[in-house]
């Protein structure tokens, strides 16, 4: 509305200044122009984060499918090859018997026989072979389930030390989660921001700095900063256009604070603005509203590991 009446007040004027006037209002024109740029390719990042965090879950979720069909497929292998030990064992038996026997009115079907006996060998061998290559994929499996027990071990470990790094600021909007694999630090903007500012205050950046310190004692992890809003209209003044643009401000400033940090890994570090759009309570109350107003801090490990030795094994 503001930014509307400026443009107004603008037009105004043009009919009673000089050119200069026109200059400074295709200016703020321009100016307008690159500001709705910025937000569709703020909206397009987020959509492509959201992708990836989609993605991410359905890996993990196609890693779990697989490695349940994989055991039960060497289950199915080991009991066929049981059986057909079994079947080679009755027939090596009888070949045997018949060997005893000298009558020559055996000698058709010894022959016979003997080429079963030749193919089951074959065939023994071929299982054999199938059962060291499955054992091969056993022992790649064990390794996968450690490998993933161990990540999981790894975050648990990671969201106690926050936990403990980061003792001091729970209950005053700060919580710790860890799930899907990945640890969530939230932190309500009670903690961090003055309403309608992203200039993080003296005791939010206490927590940031700490929070810091352990994401600097693990480089490979990496970090999503998530900005959210409530949903009321921003109504402020200045540079920010709209609640999308306060929510990718504050982000921004969380890494900024994060980035004084010399230890942490610049390349894991990324900002995003979700607006009112991802809500964890009502709007229709205070008390809900405060819980939207909030920073995201997402922690995801390395899988480029499980990955590999998932391609490995198909």
């Amino acid at each position: 509305m503001i930014k509307k009446a400026s443009i107004g007040l603008l037009v105004l004027a043009l009919s009673t200044t000089s050119c200069v006037s026109k200059k400074i209002y295709n200016d703020l024109e321009s100016k307008y122009s690159d500001l709705k740029k910025e937000n569709r390719s703020i909206a397009d990042e987020n959509s492509d984060l959201k992708k990836s965090k989609n993605q991410l879950e359905l890996d993990r979720d196609k890693l779990t499918k697989d490695l349940a069909s994989t055991k039960s497929d060497l289950e199915k292998q080991k009991a066929d090859l049981a059986a057909e030990q079994k079947k080679y064992k009755v027939l090596q038996d009888s070949y045997n018997a018949l060997e005893k026997n000298s009558n020559d009115a055996l000698e058709s079907n010894m022959n016979k026989n003997r080429e079963l006996l030749a193919q089951l060998e074959a065939k023994s061998k071929k299982l054999a072979e199938e059962q060291a290559r499955l054992d091969k994929t056993a022992s790649r499996l064990n390794e996968l389930e450690a490998m993933i027990a161990a990540k999981e071990a790894a975050m648990k470990k990671l969201k106690e030390t926050l936990s403990k790094a980061l003792n001091g600021f729970e209950g005053k909007g700060l919580t710790v989660e860890q799930k899907n694999g990945k640890v969530y630090v939230s932190m309500e903007n009670k903690l961090l921001f003055n309403s309608g500012s992203w200039a993080v205050g003296t005791e939010g950046r206490k927590a940031v700095v700490e929070l810091g310190k352990v994401l600097g004692d693990n480089p490979d992890l990496s970090v999503l900063i998530e900005g959210h809003t409530d949903d009321d209209p921003y109504a402020g003044s200045g540079p920010i256009a709209n609640n999308w643009d306060l929510s990718t401000k504050r982000a921004t400033a969380i890494v900024n604070i994060l980035s004084e940090n010399t230890k942490i890994n610049k390349q894991k570090l990324t900002a995003a603005g979700r607006s009112e759009f991802s809500p964890l309570a009502s709007n229709e109350t205070p008390e809900g509203k405060a819980k939207n107003r909030r920073i995201e801090i997402i922690l995801t490990p390395r899988l480029d590991e499980i990955a590999e030795m998932l391609n490995s094994i198909n």
